[in-house]
C-alpha cells in the first residue's frame, strides 16, 4: 500500500499548483464577474498539455489518466472551480468514446481535445429528465436513407461547455419514447456544425461563471453509422461512474482553497486582544474540517485509481459514489465555514468566500446528486457490492 505520488505525477503537481498560483488566482474574480469564456487560461493549459491528460498516449494524450487530471483538478479549483470544469470537460465527453468507441471514433475525436484544437460537451440531461437517466425522450429513429444511421429529435439540457463545443456525445432512446428498457438507449457522436443542431438557449447561473451552460436541441440531425457508439444505457452509467473521482477533486480544491484563505484571515484579524485564530472554538471548526478534507481526499484518490483500473463498473459504484458525495458535501461546508470565520467580509466580493459559497453548490447537483450517490451507496451495502465480511 503506498500513499506517495510517484515522480510523474509529483512533477505534474508541482507545475500545475505554480500555473494555478500565476495564472488563474489574479483572474478567479475577473471571470466570475464577466461571465465571459476563459480563451486565456484555455491556451495556457493547451501549452502546459494539460488538455489530454486522461487521453492516452496514442491518441495525442499524456496518458496520465484519471488520477493525474485528478490531481491537477484539484490544484486548479483551489482558485477557480470554473476552470476545473474546463479540465473535467476534456473526460467526460470522451469517456463513452474510450470506453465504447471504435479505433476510427478514438482516432477522429480524441487528438482534437487532448491537442485543444476542438471541444465537447456530454449531453445526457433534459428538461424532465436529470437524473433519471431512463426518463430521457431524445428520440434516434432509423435513417431510411442510411443502414446504420440515424435521425436525432431532441432537446438537452444544462449541458456544461454547450457553447464552446464542436462536438456532442448524445445519448437517446432508440426505442419507443416511453419505453423505460436499458436496452432502448444509444450513444452518438455529433458535431456541432451538423444541420439541425442548434443552441437556442446560455442559462443564467448562480455560480461557476465562465463556462456557459447551454440548451442543446436537435431537429432531424442525421447521424452517420460512423458516428455510432452504441452502449446503452450501461455505458452512459460506467462513463458517470469513472467521473465520479474527477468532481471529487473539484470539490476537494474548492474546500481547501476556502479553508486555506479563511484560515490565513482568522490569523491577522484582531478581536478581543488576540487574533480570531487563537479562540479554541474557531480552532475546533478549522480542526474538523481539515480533517473531512482529508477524508474526502483519501476516498477521491482510491477511486481515482479504482477507475484507472477500469474498475467503474456495478460492484464499485459504492466506493466510487462515496468520494463524489462526500468531497462535494464537504465543498458545501467548507466554503459555509469560510464565510462564517470571515464573518460579514466574508459576505462581501472583495473576498473569494462568497464566490466558494456559491461554486460549491453546483457540486452536490452535477453528474448525480448528492441523493442520487446516497442511493447509489445504500444498493451496495444491500447488495453485498461493498461489505466487510
Amino acid at each position: 500500500m503506498d500513499f506517495e505520488f510517484n515522480d510523474e505525477l509529483r512533477a505534474l503537481q508541482s507545475t500545475v499548483r505554480r500555473l494555478a498560483q500565476d495564472k488563474i488566482k489574479p483572474r478567479a474574480r475577473q471571470i466570475d464577474e464577466t461571465g465571459e469564456y476563459p480563451t486565456d487560461i484555455f491556451d495556457e493549459f493547451r501549452r502546459a498539455d494539460l488538455l489530454g491528460l486522461c487521453i492516452p498516449e496514442e491518441y495525442g494524450g499524456s496518458g496520465a489518466g484519471i488520477t493525474g487530471l485528478t490531481i491537477a483538478i484539484e490544484e486548479v479549483t483551489k482558485y477557480s472551480n470554473v476552470l476545473g470544469l474546463m479540465l473535467l470537460l476534456t473526460r467526460l465527453p470522451t469517456g463513452p468514446i474510450m470506453i465504447a468507441g471504435t479505433e476510427e471514433q478514438k482516432l477522429r475525436y480524441l487528438p482534437g481535445i487532448a491537442h485543444g484544437t476542438q471541444r465537447a460537451s456530454f449531453c445526457l440531461s433534459e428538461p424532465g429528465a436529470g437524473s433519471d437517466v431512463a426518463g430521457i425522450q431524445t428520440r434516434a429513429t432509423p435513417d431510411p436513407e442510411v443502414e446504420g444511421g440515424y435521425i436525432l429529435n431532441g432537446t438537452k439540457s444544462w449541458i456544461s461547455g454547450g457553447m464552446q463545443a464542436d462536438w456532442f456525445t448524445v445519448f437517446a432512446k432508440t426505442g419507443e419514447a416511453s419505453s423505460r428498457l436499458h436496452t432502448d438507449i444509444g450513444s452518438f457522436i455529433v458535431d456541432a456544425s451538423t444541420p439541425g443542431v442548434t443552441r437556442p438557449r446560455v442559462d443564467k447561473k448562480m455560480g461557476v461563471k465562465g463556462i456557459d451552460t447551454a440548451e442543446i436541441h436537435f431537429e432531424d440531425v442525421r447521424v452517420g453509422p460512423g458516428q455510432v457508439i452504441g452502449g446503452g444505457f450501461q455505458l452512459a452509467m460506467q462513463s458517470l461512474n469513472a467521473m465520479r473521482p474527477i468532481v471529487a477533486a473539484r470539490a476537494i480544491g474548492l474546500a481547501e482553497g476556502a479553508l486555506m484563505y479563511a484560515t490565513e484571515y482568522v490569523k491577522n484579524r484582531p478581536a478581543f486582544n488576540k487574533t480570531i485564530s487563537e479562540f479554541q472554538g474557531i480552532q475546533w471548526e478549522i480542526a474538523k474540517c481539515a480533517t473531512e478534507i482529508e477524508a474526502a481526499r483519501l476516498l477521491t484518490y482510491r477511486a481515482a485509481w479504482l477507475a484507472d483500473q477500469g474498475k467503474y463498473t456495478k460492484e464499485y459504484v459504492p466506493m466510487l459514489s462515496m468520494c463524489k458525495y462526500y468531497a462535494s458535501e464537504v465543498a458545501v461546508k467548507a466554503s459555509g465555514l469560510a464565510v462564517q470565520l470571515l464573518g460579514a467580509a466574508g459576505y462581501m466580493e472583495e473576498h473569494p468566500t462568497e464566490l466558494y459559497y456559491r461554486d460549491a453548490r453546483q457540486l452536490t447537483i452535477v453528474e448525480g446528486t448528492s441523493q442520487v450517490q446516497l442511493g447509489l451507496i445504500a444498493r451496495g451495502v444491500l447488495g453485498h457490492d461493498l461489505w466487510w465480511d
